[in-house]
């Protein structure tokens, strides 16, 4: 391998991770104050794909400027399904968290089937396969936007929990949902928002992939699979840790890709998942918490 080959599969790796990180950063925010894993999660990145895809084809709007849009509508959905269903089961055993969560993913499948078909669904935009060069390197332009647009979201929602009174609450439930209630902490409230922030960050990544994906409605089960990959490779609950672990997992798939084929890069994660498991189970940050 080259040295400009070597670069540019760090380029890709990064542009990558970049959206696998968002995902993640939305699944381990869940997790950190919920304590629940979120089996539907990859549905929420499939809804914003096809909120873009619908922008696109009913108003002619650019797929990036629906970020607002699946955002919000999918923070709402997030909300709705955090305080009708999760909310129930927040207390009980966790096989029926997972089974809730597993039924709630079916029916977000089933109901983008039903009304929009499994047929593949793409976006065609006039800058879709244009690049640019720095150095030797070829830089894709809807991924460059992407990289920027998700390292944008994710400092975002890093800033609004560090520095906002609503950020801090919800990281004062996640430390200890005893000592926020004595706070006087509106834990319910902090669940369902967030939840929602959850979904649309996740929406955000969906939206940001637009471009360059054939979107199915099963499209987000295996960004689900790798977000939980990340979330364990960086400790589950750990805002910086899925960020990293994001940006890892995007880079060794990339190798993967390049040296086993596209279609096997997967495996690469799994190899890192079971590796993790057996030798780092508490991950990178060994098991501390911190949103």
């Amino acid at each position: 391998m080259s040295l400009e080959i070597f670069f540019q599969t760090i380029v890709n790796g990064l542009f990558t991770g970049a959206i696998y990180a968002l995902v993640a950063i939305g699944l381990t925010l869940i997790y950190g104050v919920m304590i629940i894993l979120n089996f539907a999660h990859g549905e929420f990145l499939m809804l914003g794909m096809y909120v873009a895809y619908g922008a696109f084809t009913l108003f002619g709007l650019d797929p990036y400027l629906s970020i607002p849009i699946a955002a919000l509508l999918v923070f709402a959905l997030g909300a709705l399904i955090q305080a009708g269903l999760v909310q129930r089961v927040l207390d009980a055993h966790p096989l029926n968290q997972i089974i809730l969560l597993l039924g709630v993913s079916t029916l977000i499948i089933g109901l983008v089937q039903f009304f929009l078909t499994a047929e593949p669904k793409v976006v065609r935009v006039p800058y879709e396969t244009a690049v640019f060069t720095i150095k030797g390197l070829r830089f894709s332009i809807p991924r460059t936007i992407a990289f920027f647009s998700a390292m944008v979201s994710s400092l975002l929602l890093y800033l609004f929990l560090q520095k906002t009174r609503t950020g801090t609450a919800i990281r004062a439930v996640s430390q200890s949902r005893p000592a926020a209630l004595l706070m006087g902490i509106n834990v319910k409230y902090i669940y369902w928002l967030t939840f929602g922030l959850g979904a649309a960050v996740t929406a955000i990544g969906g939206v940001l992939l637009t471009p360059n994906y054939r979107m199915i409605p099963t499209v987000g089960q295996s960004f689900s699979v790798v977000a939980f990959v990340v979330v364990v490779l960086g400790t589950m609950g750990n805002f910086i840790g899925a960020f990293v672990g994001g940006l890892i997992i995007g880079i060794v798939e990339a190798f993967a890709g390049f040296y086993l084929g596209g279609d096997v890069k997967i495996i690469a994660s799994m190899l890192v998942f079971i590796l993790i498991l057996l030798f780092k189970p508490t991950g990178l940050f060994g098991g501390k918490k911190g949103l």
